[in-house]
């Protein structure tokens, strides 16, 4: 099994993250490539097509804001009978701080409608869309996106390269699912991670 660890930034990464990233569990042949661009779906694009030029069965996207438990590319190979694209479990920098995923998710040329996801279930889940702070990706999804769209991450109706390379992926047939036992955190001024958005959650609840 071959893997890219596909790494899109912008200019200096925490230390958080780099912890994270030289401490994870390798599976199988895997290489990790770096890329800079002003624009990430720049990034993620050239990214993807150097996992179809190199031969790799599956990307694993890691966002240089993240951190992550060391035995994290392991836990979402596991669950790859679930569903196709698999997303850990990460939430919002800002207030309110949901799940970067989404119940739904409708895209047109001019517009995009979708909805937050707030109920979260223990097992894997299927989902409309997620972002792109930690997912595995087969490969085979990029090239058939590709193949159909002739772009895979530039940005439709309005939304991010993540939740447009979702909606294209899911025409393609591949679906998406959330695996919540894999714990990430979300590095701004402080960590969010589970235990601040329930904490979070809790006390507006109490405040209403």
């Amino acid at each position: 099994m071959k893997i890219l660890i596909a790494v899109p930034y912008m200019d200096q990464v925490p230390a958080q993250f780099a912890q994270s990233l030289a401490t994870i569990d390798k599976v199988g042949e895997c290489g990790i490539a770096f890329q800079v661009a002003s624009l990430i779906y720049q990034s993620r694009n050239k990214l993807a097509t150097l996992a179809i030029e190199k031969g790799c069965d599956y990307v694993l996207w890691l966002d240089s804001d993240m951190v992550f438990p060391r035995d994290t590319l392991k836990k979402l190979l596991e669950v790859k009978d679930k569903g196709d694209i698999i997303t850990g479990m990460y939430f919002r920098r800002v207030e309110p701080y949901h799940p970067c995923l989404f119940s739904k998710l409708e895209i047109t040329d001019e517009c995009a409608d979708w909805d937050d996801l707030h109920e979260i279930p223990d097992e894997v889940f299927s989902v409309a869309a997620c972002g792109f702070g930690c997912v595995l990706t087969p490969v085979s999804a990029l090239f058939d996106v590709l193949s159909k769209y002739g772009d895979m991450f530039s940005p439709i109706g309005g939304v991010g390269e993540d939740l447009s390379f979702c909606w294209r992926a899911r025409q393609c047939g591949y679906s998406i699912v959330c695996d919540p036992s894999i714990p990430l955190g979300h590095v701004g001024h402080y960590m969010v991670d589970r235990g601040f958005y329930e904490a979070y959650s809790k006390a507006k609840g109490e405040q209403k």
